[in-house]
């Protein structure tokens, strides 16, 4: 009972920190997604294709995380966006408190879009809110059918889930409706699209979806 009580601390703090950090984000009109998934699903390649595509539309300020190394947030200061890299030295998730110190690094009044890009794992990132408007995972169809069955509270707690890498599947024995029909079962309210980040395909749908939801105030 002791272990579940220092859980329910830890967790109970964190949303406290990042219900703070959602009044700051709201003050300042700013949407902000907590993009999510497992190692080399595609989150860093969909951030990339995400600036290309809404630029000059929306400023877009963007987190990374990952236990180590800042070769993510090199890719996307490449784009000419403001990113800052939180390294988490061991810990397989962001929380409110790693957010709430990056705060220096943005002009939040200036942005309209805030992306994190969490570490990779399907587990402990669901479980920590950041601030965010939305959860975001990816899944990648290498990944197989049955994650929705091995990881629901990913699935539970998403507003989004991009099917990606579709492109592979004339190679693979992955059925994309498996996944969405258990998806759906686990959360009804979910929007899935079907996307490739390599061929471009179903990104639009994606790009549609942020444009309706990202409003300056």
């Amino acid at each position: 009972m002791k272990s579940i009580s220092v859980v329910r601390n830890v967790l109970e703090a964190n949303d406290r920190i990042a219900e703070q950090n959602r009044a700051l984000f709201d003050e300042n009109g700013l949407f902000v997604i907590n993009l999510m998934s497992s190692p080399g699903a595609g989150k860093t390649t969909l951030l990339e294709k995400t600036i290309d595509a809404l630029r000059g539309e929306m400023e877009i300020g963007v987190i990374e995380g990952d236990v180590q190394s800042s070769h993510d947030a090199e890719r996307i200061a490449h784009k000419d966006i403001d990113v800052v890299q939180i390294n988490t030295g061991g810990a397989c998730h962001l929380d409110g408190n790693m957010i709430r110190d990056t705060f220096d690094a943005f002009d939040f009044k200036r942005l309209n879009l805030l992306i994190v890009e969490n570490v990779g794992n399907l587990v402990c990132p669901a479980e920590f809110k950041v601030g965010e408007d939305v959860k975001v995972m990816i899944l990648s169809v290498t990944e197989g059918e049955d994650k929705p069955v091995k990881y629901p509270l990913m699935f539970r707690e998403s507003t989004v889930l991009l099917i990606n890498k579709t492109d592979l599947l004339p190679y693979l024995d992955c059925k994309v409706e498996d996944i969405r029909r258990e998806a759906l079962k686990i959360n009804p309210d979910m929007t899935i699209f079907e996307v490739s980040c390599k061929t471009g395909e179903g990104l639009e749908a994606w790009f549609g979806w942020l444009r309706d939801r990202v409003k300056k105030e």
